[in-house]
């Protein structure tokens, strides 16, 4: 399970109805009847607050029939709300910790089975997932910022990286974990379909990384 930071969700836990309606989706998708049944509140009071959720990517949305009939008659397909299954956390600025030990995890595994070392094996899985989560993006920009990076244009048709979200550990390994996140952006520009290259380019106070053209 990946964990997201993402403030604007955690804002909108802030309500207290809409924490409760929340609780609700983490056991079983629920619909907006029944939502409104258990909490005491107007179904259109509902649909607005789950809908909210449903934007702050707190929960899923899917369509069911709850009848269990299909065809004519069986009526439209209620809308039903899931917890998302990614953890919520918050920070300002932007960390992704859980995402790193993930990938030192996955590194160690892999180092033990392929026989490779760990730096290497770090590599491969930060550039893999990398291009996962690259994939799933609009664009390398939308890739970076969901990643916490804060990409800023540099004038140059580069990307320079405002944040750094493994700040700690790069500050405490830095000759490690700059080296993954090397891999990791160069995966995000890979699964995104950006032709741009990543390079470590060390600045105070700044990511350890940027995205420049390619030499010719």
């Amino acid at each position: 399970m990946v964990a997201l930071n993402r403030i604007d969700a955690i804002a909108a836990l802030d309500d207290p109805v809409r924490r409760r309606l929340y609780r609700l989706t983490t056991d079983r998708p629920v619909g907006r009847d029944e939502a409104a049944d258990l909490v005491g509140i107007p179904r259109s009071t509902a649909a607005f607050h789950l809908d909210r959720l449903a934007d702050a990517g707190l929960v899923t949305v899917s369509y069911r029939r709850l009848s269990g009939r299909s065809g004519p008659g069986a009526g439209r397909p209620s809308k039903l709300y899931a917890a998302a299954s990614a953890d919520v956390v918050g920070s300002v600025p932007e960390r992704h910790y859980e995402l790193a030990g993930d990938l030192l995890a996955s590194a160690i595994e892999r180092s033990e089975v392929d026989g490779v070392p760990v730096r290497d094996a770090l590599a491969a899985e930060a550039h893999a997932t990398g291009v996962e989560l690259g994939a799933r993006s609009a664009d390398l920009t939308e890739a970076l910022t969901r990643c916490g990076f804060e990409p800023a244009d540099d004038g140059a048709h580069g990307v320079r990286l405002e944040n750094c979200p493994f700040h700690a550990l790069a500050s405490a390994h830095t000759s490690l974990v700059c080296a993954a996140n090397v891999s990791f952006v160069s995966g995000l520009a890979e699964g995104a379909g950006d032709p741009r290259e990543s390079l470590l380019e060390p600045r105070d106070g700044h990511c350890c990384v940027a995205v420049r053209p390619r030499a010719q």
